[in-house]
């Protein structure tokens, strides 16, 4: 990657939220931003426009979710209709990370913090875009 990125938003996308995180590439960190409901598996674009004019990211990190031997499910078919989308909408760079065990890791991180209370659908799908961009640093230090 030529182009440094200095603020990234990555979506972890499913088919009833989208979590929401934003880093920072200077200090490689990322923080749970949001999460969107999907009502009717309608896409909040207002609101992602929103997000992304507040944000101004340099790139969207997209998770891509595959089964555990790398073929695509129904779900990465979904994800790419999404990331279409996005492109239409805007001139960011939009790339797209592996992102199988996300959820599972982001629900131990949460229980080991706050317990079952912190257990929420939001919560999960925010850390999930966490960890989706924490595993884009890992695989792209430079």
């Amino acid at each position: 990657m030529d182009k440094q990125f200095n603020t990234l938003i990555a979506f972890d996308f499913g088919l009833k939220y989208i979590g929401v995180a934003v880093g920072q590439s200077i200090t490689k960190t990322a923080s749970p931003l949001t999460s969107f409901i999907r009502y009717q598996n309608k896409t909040p674009w207002d609101l992602i426009k929103k997000l992304i004019d507040d944000w101004k990211p340099d790139a969207i990190i997209l998770g891509l979710s595959l089964k555990m031997d790398g073929s695509t499910q129904s779900i990465t078919d979904e994800i790419r209709l999404f990331k279409q989308d996005l492109e239409k909408r805007h001139t960011i760079p939009i790339f797209e990370i592996d992102e199988r065990l996300t959820t599972k890791e982001a629900k131990s991180r949460i229980f080991a913090k706050r317990g079952y209370k912190g257990l929420s659908r939001e919560a999960i799908n925010e850390v999930s875009a966490q960890l989706i961009l924490e595993s884009w640093w890992s695989e792209h230090p430079e």
